[in-house]
């Protein structure tokens, strides 16, 4: 499996493999067990996805920072990746975050549907 390198390459792949609502229910749960108060629906157009899932990073990042840390822990996201990015604009690492995150989650969805 070759991780979509875009937010666009991943919508894409996502819908052509009919996962997209998976997708959402598999973020909705770890943002669940991360105790963030967010819940997309199912009908989340993917822009939408995008845009409220880098605010809530933004915000994490900005004023819940061990929530943020917890976040990507249940989540899974690459530690090794995290420190590549450069920290030092909060709106530029918000949205490599949530394109990391929903880049993992698409992987689990994947896999999912692949091997069960």
């Amino acid at each position: 499996m070759s991780l979509p390198s875009n937010f666009e390459d991943l919508i894409v792949a996502a819908e052509q493999l009919q996962l997209y609502k998976k997708l959402i229910l598999q973020l909705n749960k770890d943002l669940l067990y991360a105790n963030i108060d967010l819940e997309l629906d199912k009908e989340t157009l993917p822009t939408s996805l995008k845009l409220v899932l880098q605010e809530t990073v933004y915000d994490l990042i900005n004023s819940k920072f061990s929530d943020y840390l917890n976040l990507l822990y249940i989540i899974d996201v690459s530690e090794a990746k995290i420190r590549n990015l450069d920290g030092s604009d909060a709106l530029r690492l918000s949205e490599d975050v949530t394109f990391m995150i929903l880049q993992r989650e698409w992987q689990k969805v994947w896999y999912k549907s692949k091997y069960s």
